[in-house]
């Protein structure tokens, strides 16, 4: 059997390096050449695409979600889920979860891929089940990355951990292009050895080695690779779609798509790459091989933010000072995975540590939150001392997060019943309530402007 390939065009390839702006009406017109090439699934919903439609592109994601399926009758939808966060960046109730799951496989979503920030499994539990009620294929993401608690024993034992929780597959998410060609071959066959489920890769092209990190694990065993077309490929997007295919060809790996369709839908997007490279949506900086990434392990969009940060306290000059105390506080922290929100906490807190002079004079609420338990179980436990500097005497939680949380449907559907027009809006409403309500009265607008404009059609057809 040849490797197959997850296609992230339309939503991690444009995430990655135009911050998700890739509107609907970019993408319909290719969808029928895209639903022929029998890819693995296509990844098209989920992640920041849910945020970035309400906030800027003024599209309602549910609407995306529907034309998407329409547009893709033959292949497989594929979303990224957070969890217990969903989309958000909070932990929601159960009921929330469950109704965001259900309403998600309705409206054509066939693969969910769940994650939680700090690889804590009891955040993933009611999210699995719901997909698996409703249908649909419940795939569990494992936030890579590195530290002496992620040993191959570690990798191995969740594995086998995720197959008895009910999932379908596994993925290993390289978020921050961390893994390089033997490790992945190494981990590969560590999650293969603690479990029979089929594994993804997922990384990002940011440090230069994603490709032949791919071919690596290929080699060991790996069923499906996430790749992006390549107008859209490389730098802090995925490796090319083609150049893997072609790579492939001729082997025991070969994926057997044709190269010919692939080449006639590269030929569609590339406009569009001029386009955003042109309007400078496309900065031509994050298409280049980031080293820092691999040296100091941090992904590379947690750099740029460290960056920005120390740009507005004119404190440019204690980059390198912070680069070396981002690994302290996340040994403080547990070691936990830097991806959304970890990466933002850990890092606000280490430029905090370095511009006071003194480490946790000053405590931001996300990482007293971290340290209270809210977020889940770090792999390691907190630094003793630096828990207590944070959160005093306060008793953190030890329990799954969310068994604190009661429903919040029944109250949010009443917040904002005025503007409720289909089921779906209150999950819209759940995840951004304030960014949520300004694109319902956007659409509440835009709805009365075509009814004055029939209206006056109407009056001209019929002279009084």
């Amino acid at each position: 059997m040849g490797v197959k390939i997850t296609e992230t065009v339309l939503r991690d390839a444009h995430q990655s390096l135009i911050a998700t702006r890739m509107p609907i009406e970019e993408m319909l017109p290719i969808l029928d050449k895209m639903d022929k090439v029998g890819y693995h699934s296509i990844e098209c919903w989920g992640g920041a695409t849910f945020d970035a439609c309400l906030r800027f592109l003024k599209e309602d994601p549910w609407v995306r979600l529907r034309k998407l399926r329409e547009g893709l009758p033959h292949s497989k939808l594929q979303m990224l889920f957070r969890g217990q966060n969903i989309l958000g960046y909070n932990h929601y109730a159960d009921d929330v979860v469950e109704y965001f799951t259900q309403k998600t496989i309705a409206n054509g979503m066939d693969i969910i891929r769940i994650f939680d920030c700090l690889n804590d499994l009891r955040n993933l539990e009611t999210a699995v089940k719901a997909t698996k009620k409703e249908g649909g294929h419940a795939q569990i993401a494992l936030c890579y990355t590195l530290g002496d608690a992620y040993t191959m024993d570690y990798w191995k034992d969740i594995a086998r951990r995720i197959e008895e929780m009910g999932a379908d597959s596994i993925c290993i998410k390289d978020m921050a292009g961390l893994l390089i060609p033997y490790e992945a071959e190494k981990l590969v066959k560590a999650l293969k050895s603690g479990s029979k489920l089929p594994i993804q890769l997922h990384t990002h092209y940011t440090s230069g080695v994603a490709s032949m990190t791919y071919m690596k694990a290929v080699e060991a065993g790996c069923d499906i690779i996430d790749c992006a077309m390549s107008p859209l490929a490389l730098g802090t997007s995925q490796p090319a779609t083609e150049v893997m295919v072609e790579t492939f060809r001729g082997t025991e790996y070969d994926t057997g798509l044709d190269m010919k369709l692939l080449k006639e839908i590269g030929d569609y997007f590339r406009p569009y790459r001029e386009e955003v490279l042109a309007n400078g949506l496309l900065n031509p900086k994050v298409l280049g091989v980031n080293i820092n990434t691999l040296l100091y392990q941090v992904p590379g969009g947690m750099l740029s933010n460290l960056v920005s940060q120390l740009k507005e306290a004119h404190q440019e000059d204690k980059y390198q000072a912070v680069l070396e105390e981002v690994p302290r506080v996340r040994k403080d922290f547990g070691e936990p995975p830097l991806v959304t929100p970890s990466s933002q906490i850990v890092g606000t807190q280490a430029v905090l540590n370095v511009l006071q002079g003194e480490r946790y004079k000053m405590v931001t609420k996300e990482s007293k939150k971290i340290l209270m338990g809210e977020f889940g179980q770090t792999v390691k436990p907190f630094n003793p001392e630096v828990q207590k500097k944070c959160i005093g005497d306060a008793k953190p939680i030890t329990c799954r997060p969310a068994d604190l949380i009661e429903p919040q449907l029944p109250k949010l559907r009443e917040e904002c019943k005025e503007w409720i027009q289909q089921d779906e809006d209150v999950l819209s409403y759940a995840l951004f309530p304030q960014v949520a309500t300004d694109f319902f009265k956007y659409r509440q607008a835009q709805q009365q402007k075509v009814d004055v404009t029939a209206a006056d059609t109407k009056a001209a057809a019929y002279p009084v």
